[in-house]
């Protein structure tokens, strides 16, 4: 009986041991992956997306943690700009950093509003890097029914609008959901931003030029993590 009890207890011990090293190997992983980035060799031009979730953010500490240019979160929709924008604007071209910037698409709303508001918010400035365009949002959360043909045009007509204003193509940052929904990245012919963390995407089914490869990275320039991308070689 005391054998058994024995037994018993070393079985615990061991079952508790190779429980804490899980946890230790777990929380290491988790460590290592929140600041993880590519390596330099391989994609040499990174960088980060910033916008006003990402509270302050030090442009200079960013810069001389390897980044060479920052996509801004500058409006969303019709209606919505990033309240950061214009600040994060004159402090990442004060840091020496290239400057580009985002709008969100959405499907809900006409493109007309949607351009106006990237056009008044972003000048029309040749230093700046072609404009983004991210897709996420689908119509199946618009208050009523649009069809997946008025969701193209509807994108097209802003594409055009916002590349009139920028003077160059746009970059078309499309998640794997709104890609799953349309399957537009193969009938678009516009560079891609394609994002997933720490491995290469390939749900568009063709290359793409950036890549959100931590949604994630704690940096010194933060505290708050931030999204950090690479060029495609």
């Amino acid at each position: 009986m005391v054998a058994r009890r024995r037994k018993a207890g070393w079985r615990a011990r061991g079952a508790a041991l190779l429980l804490l090293a899980a946890l230790v190997v777990g929380l290491w992983a988790w460590w290592r992956l929140q600041h993880w980035t590519p390596d330099v060799a391989t994609f040499p031009d990174q960088g980060a997306e910033i916008g006003a979730a990402d509270g302050a953010v030090d442009f200079r500490t960013l810069h001389a943690l390897g980044a060479k240019f920052v996509y801004l979160d500058a409006s969303r929709g019709g209606g919505g700009a990033d309240p950061r924008f214009p600040e994060n604007l004159a402090a990442a071209r004060a840091a020496g950093l290239k400057v580009g910037a985002v709008h969100a698409f959405d499907p809900c709303l006409r493109a007309d509003g949607q351009s106006a508001r990237f056009v008044t918010l972003v000048p029309r400035d040749p230093a700046l890097l072609p404009p983004a365009i991210a897709l996420d949002r689908t119509a199946k959360s618009c208050p009523n029914r649009v069809g997946e043909a008025e969701v193209e045009s509807e994108l097209m007509t802003l594409i055009n609008q916002i590349e009139a204003h920028a003077g160059r193509p746009a970059i078309l940052k499309v998640s794997r959901g709104f890609e799953g929904e349309y399957h537009l990245a193969e009938r678009l012919e516009r560079n891609l931003w394609l994002t997933r963390t720490r491995f290469q995407p390939g749900y568009a089914g063709r290359p793409w030029l950036l890549w959100t490869a931590n949604r994630s990275l704690r940096t010194a320039a933060s505290d708050g993590p931030i999204r950090w991308v690479v060029v495609q070689p």
